[in-house]
């Protein structure tokens, strides 16, 4: 008999969700509250904590979408239509509010120093917490009833976004998850067999 688990069925509730809408469940505030809630409690290598937050509503999540967009128009190919991409800066920039992810380089390297005989690890361990703190927040924000998707436009936007926000020069951009209410829900995607995908020995 499989275990009941909380955490599973939050994760099991979490999509990626675009059809987002500006208002959800949450205040502004509430999902500030719960993106320092969350960050305060994933764990990091070395108890390092690089991860860094930067959570953007109203204008100024319109106004990262229309510098994505910006920079999209730059390097889509002028044979290609452009309308596609339009549509997805849209929704993406019709919900509440986009949470950017970042890690700070300045303490990532620095524990490279201190520790030199796993320097060559610690931004894979970066990335390792970055990606844990942003499927902590993506659920999170799913089990209060909001949606959102993971998106990678960096390195692409990185120097607009960090002029536009006053980003530290240390901060690198890792990766955006827009969110808020949302109007139609996702479908549930396939799964490869579990039973392929994780082996048990000694059972």
């Amino acid at each position: 008999m499989a275990v009941e688990s909380g955490i599973v069925k939050a994760l099991s509730t979490r999509h990626s969700e675009y059809a987002l809408t500006e208002t959800s469940s949450l205040s502004n505030e509430e999902v500030a509250d719960l993106v320092k809630a969350v960050a305060l409690q994933v764990p990091s290598s070395f108890n390092g904590q690089s991860q860094r937050v930067l959570v953007l509503f109203g204008d100024a999540s319109k106004k990262l979408w229309d510098i994505t967009r910006k920079a999209l128009r730059g390097v889509v190919p002028e044979d290609q239509p452009f309308e596609p991409t339009e549509q997805k800066m849209t929704s993406f920039a019709a919900g509440q509010g986009t949470i950017l992810f970042f890690d700070d380089s300045e303490v990532t390297n620095g524990f490279a120093e201190k520790f030199a005989a796993y320097a060559e690890n610690f931004p894979i361990w970066a990335q390792q917490a970055s990606g844990m703190l942003q499927l902590s927040v993506w659920t999170a924000l799913s089990e209060a009833g909001l949606g959102g998707s993971l998106q990678h436009y960096n390195p692409l936007i990185d120097l607009a976004v960090a002029e536009e926000f006053d980003i530290p020069a240390t901060w690198r951009l890792i990766a955006q998850m827009p969110f808020g209410g949302v109007s139609t829900r996702a479908q549930g995607k396939e799964k490869q067999p579990i039973d392929e995908r994780v082996k048990v020995i000694g059972l």
